[in-house]
């Protein structure tokens, strides 16, 4: 094949139909009319000879060529954006730029907010965009609809791989309940946890880590009530209603909340591993590489 007599942009046009497996999703990504993305298709066909994509049911799947093609185009793609930053610098004090990262309230109150403070006065041309978890965001992170996840790794669990990760802190479980609760002294038994009204919390309609553990460590807990993890703690006040928070967003909004921390019952809980994920794509880029690094820098701030 003569590389003179191709578009080098229909590898884009390929790592986007392959991302998104629609062609009116990637026609809106690349910010194209659908009828220009299906001659894009088209073309593709004819200068890959094979159909790339083809109708399944209601939707469009790949080809086998295409799956086997996919990765090794998005690599090329990771490599040319790199070679064109090789000369761009990024100054935090002058630069103009918009990050997205995706993350739960509570990391939002307890980590981000620093971070916001921070740009404000090192980087007041930065702009980001805070998004809560969705309900797959490594799909969204995949998509690049998101610069950065934060997220704790046993939800990203075996999808780590996908991406590149670093961690930033680990948080505890800690028990909470009303300050004047009348049936939790200094400490709880594993038959009085069970026994009272649990709150259990959610994510983007996913149960909590916390509430995994407890099946998993086989502790029942009468669930009467869900609500987000950020909120829970708020409704605690005046019932008898136990839940588990993690320490760090438990220490922040213990007083105006008007509740107490305990340790939990036993058997010990593991701790909650936050961390940080990201493509190939931004990896090398200066501007992405600073934002990652004032994570890190936070972070020992925030750890338990």
């Amino acid at each position: 094949m003569d590389l003179r007599r191709i578009d080098l942009n229909l590898l884009v046009a390929f790592d986007t139909l392959m991302t998104e497996r629609s062609v009116t999703r990637a026609a809106e990504r690349l910010s194209i009319g659908q009828s220009a993305m299906s001659s894009t298709l088209a073309r593709l066909r004819k200068a890959l000879n094979d159909p790339v994509m083809v109708r399944d049911g209601r939707g469009l799947v790949p080809t086998p060529f295409a799956e086997v093609l996919a990765p090794r185009v998005r690599d090329i793609l990771v490599e040319i954006n790199d070679v064109l930053s090789l000369r761009e610098t990024f100054n935090p004090g002058t630069a103009k730029r918009t990050f997205t990262i995706m993350a739960d309230d509570y990391i939002t109150v307890t980590f981000l907010r620093p971070l916001v403070s921070r740009l404000a006065h090192e980087a007041p041309g930065v702009r980001l965009l805070l998004r809560p978890t969705s309900d797959d965001p490594a799909d969204q992170l995949r998509r690049e609809n998101v610069d950065l996840l934060l997220i704790p790794r046993e939800v990203l669990q075996h999808q780590s791989r996908d991406f590149l990760t670093q961690v930033l802190f680990k948080d505890r479980l800690v028990l909470a309940v009303d300050r004047d609760h009348p049936d939790v002294a200094d400490s709880i038994t594993r038959e009085q946890f069970s026994a009272l009204p649990y709150l259990a919390t959610s994510s983007a309609n996913a149960r909590s880590l916390a509430e995994s553990q407890l099946d998993f460590l086989g502790i029942p807990h009468n669930v009467t009530i869900t609500a987000g993890s950020l909120l829970a703690p708020f409704l605690l006040k005046g019932t008898r209603l136990v839940t588990l928070v993690v320490d760090s967003l438990g220490r922040q909004v213990a007083e105006p909340a008007g509740i107490r921390l305990l340790e939990p019952p036993p058997p010990q809980m593991q701790p909650i591993t936050q961390i940080m994920a990201w493509t190939k794509r931004t990896e090398q880029d200066s501007g992405h590489r600073w934002l990652r690094q004032c994570l890190l820098d936070l972070a020992p701030e925030t750890s338990s």
